[in-house]
């Protein structure tokens, strides 16, 4: 009877995945899923001893597990940095860990992505203007892919009310817009505002309530805008056809004005006055010496000396000594 009773808790030990030991399993393992990222969770084993430590596995419908964090000592494991798809169905696992002893592996349930994650809110902010309230809206960021490349169809459940009052929703279908103006409201008075986006199956969050004033018609930022939007037109409708014609119109403010003929003439000519010749100045000049020397087998050497004026005179009273 003692035989069999081993054999049975061998057994039991050996389905169960134990390796050695008496470690207790992790519990309450789960895969979860927040704007598609992929987290494996648990809790530490009743009664666990210190320097316990965890590895986790997962895998595909159509996969073989594969490893993801090892010898970890937290109790969660970030199976989005394990490349995986948006479209994935997966499966993961976790067994404790204590020197050579080993748990039974613990198995979650299976988890969609695309169909299972939980979207977080949209980013919200509200501007008045004048009469009404402009809603800017900025799509939660994924951890893979992104929201516009997974869900096709996609709506915003915009809640608004005054404040003390009921409250009114809009569904805003034109996903690709993400301002939406709220019209029809009550000048200078508060509204507070909620922003929800809806899918086909997904679990969603709102966002946190704004409220803001509106303003007074009258003073509306539209109405200052088209008024400097007509100026700025009047500005560039004055201004393209003055650079245009602006040669023609510097010629008719600042004609040019021309010299009389006769006067250009006159200023161009020689003056023939003795007055000007008179004025003219004087400069004394030196006469130009020239020495040439004749060769004679019979009288010897014979020297000349001409004297040539710079007026083209020769003559014999030069300077030169040998003269």
């Amino acid at each position: 009877m003692s035989v069999a009773v081993c054999v049975f808790v061998l057994t039991l030990s050996t389905l169960n995945g134990v390796v050695s030991g008496v470690l207790s399993s992790p519990t309450n393992v789960q895969l979860t899923s927040r704007d598609l990222n992929l987290v494996l969770s648990w809790d530490p084993p009743a009664e666990a001893p210190s320097g316990l430590i965890y590895t986790t596995e997962f895998r595909s419908l159509v996969t073989d597990y594969s490893p993801g964090c090892v010898n970890i000592t937290t109790f969660q494991c970030e199976l989005s940095n394990f490349n995986i798809s948006c479209y994935g169905t997966y499966i993961a696992k976790v067994r404790a860990l204590l020197g050579e002893d080993a748990s039974a592996w613990v198995e979650s349930k299976d988890i969609m992505l695309d169909r299972d994650t939980l979207i977080s809110p949209p980013s919200v902010s509200l501007l008045p203007i004048g009469q009404t309230l402009e809603v800017s809206i900025k799509d939660p960021e994924f951890k893979i892919c992104s929201l516009r490349n997974v869900y096709s169809i996609v709506s915003y459940k915009i809640t608004y009310w005054k404040e003390g009052q009921e409250e009114q929703e809009r569904i805003h279908n034109d996903y690709q817009q993400d301002r939406v103006i709220l019209d029809d409201l009550d000048p200078l008075t508060k509204y507070c505002v909620q922003v929800q986006l809806i899918t086909l199956t997904n679990p969603t969050e709102s966002s946190g309530v704004l409220c803001e004033r509106t303003g007074d018609t009258k003073n509306s930022p539209v109405v200052a805008a088209v008024i400097a939007c007509a100026v700025i037109a009047v500005a560039v409708a004055v201004t393209v056809p003055a650079v245009v014609k602006w040669k023609s119109i510097s010629h008719f403010i600042w004609p040019k004005v021309s010299l009389p003929r006769h006067f250009e003439k006159s200023l161009q000519a020689t003056p023939e006055s003795s007055v000007c010749l008179i004025m003219q100045p004087t400069e004394e000049i030196a006469p130009l010496s020239i020495v040439t020397v004749e060769e004679s087998s019979h009288e010897g050497t014979k020297e000349s000396c001409y004297c040539k004026q710079l007026n083209g005179t020769v003559g014999n009273n030069c300077l030169h000594p040998a003269c």
